[in-house]
């Protein structure tokens, strides 16, 4: 697997765009950023590190695999906001798997 200098400035610039990516997320379908900043931190570098290795803001919390004509995706066809995230788990749960995407009544009863 490739590797990435996360110290990098490519790869801060390309942290700084993901953040507003996801700010533009959280603002067209209501949501709030989880309330543990470390969980956020975290899914925020691997969207900006698979943007960066593969061209797409895939998921972090899936494997991105090849299919077999040599193309990149998500083990479960996840690239963020994921269609599982929005009809199911932040209306069902409060929050999406990976946990950044949270709905603000989620957030507010797991505020540390």
């Amino acid at each position: 697997m490739p590797q990435i200098d996360m110290s990098s400035d490519e790869f801060l610039a390309e942290l700084e765009k993901t953040k507003k990516f996801t700010d533009k997320v959280c603002k067209q379908f209501g949501w709030v950023y989880n309330p543990n900043d470390d969980v956020n931190e975290g899914v925020l570098m691997g969207l900006a590190r698979n943007k960066m290795l593969y061209g797409k803001r895939w998921c972090p919390c899936f494997m991105v695999i090849e299919d077999e004509n040599g193309k990149h995706k998500s083990a479960d066809d996840r690239i963020c906001p994921c269609k599982p995230a929005i009809e199911k788990e932040i209306p069902e749960d409060g929050k999406c798997h990976c946990g950044i995407f949270c709905t603000p009544e989620y957030a507010a009863s797991h505020d540390h």
